[in-house]
């Protein structure tokens, strides 16, 4: 079978596509999912760059297949299986060897596609949408809150608009352009700053009359932390989900002090779907809003597998709206096959 993966940790010059690897067989507990489509997502970036090399939690041992998400069709069915039937179309995410013909995936990762919603819009809304799921039910957010979304028209930032609102939350988004600012106030942004334009900081103040927004979502790291702090309502709560700018390495506590007394958090999702049943509430949730047509605001783009570094680098640069995913084997989508770029 075909597959991305990485012999060495370095920029995108390291993912390779192999074209002729075997395909793995499921262990116990264990499926295989025919992959019509995979996720694009940072966890991919960090990974190929080593980030996550020394970690407890993502442990990497090289070679690696990338990418964490993504949907197909149940292939095979490994020893104690039960509750699933091959042909079943499925979406996982935070399972490691997505981006190949095949994938392995434990049984209690898989999510059923529900009728009417493709393959393509499962793959593309799978972390993004739990992620959002996770960062809006477990940080104190309640109705007439105010949050600052950064990348409010990216991938994870488009969901987190639409889950806010959906809560009564008043959301303030930042953008690099008025395109990306049109995509945020169409799915319910309150107000968007154009941070190459202004300091975002000073506008959140100015917005909410001084008193600063209750959360931010905080997804760039280096270049917007200690602004983000500085945005944030005498004991509010800063989630620290991502680095797209780079890691933050080091933070006086003492910032935290004078910001207000305020919070600073770093999850992981691991940490919010470390149980099956925590798992498949948060995914069963994801898969009625898609049924339902909630949706993110943009299209997803979409790569043949073959060029994930174009995918990888588009992303990085934050060149993209919405979601980036791979088309491994579209025709398996027969609900809405995509346009591959």
């Amino acid at each position: 079978m075909r597959a991305i993966r990485i012999e060495r940790f370095g920029g995108p010059e390291a993912l390779r596509l192999v074209q002729d690897l075997p395909v793995p067989e499921p262990g116990p507990g264990e499926v295989r999912v025919r992959m019509a489509y995979a996720g694009v997502n940072y966890t991919d970036i960090y990974r190929r760059q080593g980030d996550y090399a020394a970690s407890a939690t993502y442990v990497s041992r090289l070679p690696l297949t990338l990418g964490i998400e993504g949907a197909g069709c149940v292939d095979v069915l490994g020893p104690g299986v039960a509750g699933i039937e091959p042909g079943a179309r499925v979406a996982f995410t935070r399972t490691l060897g997505a981006w190949a013909d095949h994938a392995i995936v434990p049984a209690h990762r898989l999510a059923r596609v529900p009728g009417g919603v493709s393959l393509a819009r499962a793959a593309a809304g799978m972390t993004n949408a739990m992620t959002a799921h996770y960062l809006t039910t477990e940080f104190g957010l309640r109705a007439d809150d105010w949050c600052l979304v950064h990348a409010g028209a990216g991938g994870v930032g488009q969901w987190l608009i639409r889950r806010a609102r959906a809560l009564g939350v008043n959301v303030i988004a930042t953008a690099g352009n008025e395109a990306k600012a049109r995509i945020a106030r169409d799915l319910g942004a309150r107000e968007v700053i154009l941070y190459r334009e202004a300091d975002f900081a000073a506008e959140v103040r100015r917005m909410t009359e001084g008193r600063g927004v209750d959360v931010v979502f905080d997804s760039v790291g280096r270049d917007t932390l200690a602004r983000s702090l500085r945005s944030l309502r005498r004991r509010g709560t800063c989630v620290l989900y991502g680095h797209a700018s780079g890691r933050v390495d080091a933070l006086d506590p003492m910032e935290l002090a004078e910001a207000g007394s305020v919070f600073l958090t770093r999850p992981h999702m691991a940490d919010y779907i470390a149980t099956a049943q925590e798992y498949a509430r948060r995914a069963g949730d994801v898969m009625g809003w898609l049924a339902s047509g909630a949706d993110a605001g943009s299209a997803p783009h979409v790569w043949p597998l073959e060029q994930a570094r174009l995918a990888q680098t588009a992303l990085a640069s934050r060149a993209t709206t919405g979601k980036a995913i791979l088309a491994i084997a579209p025709h398996l989508d027969e609900l809405a096959p995509v346009a591959v770029s």
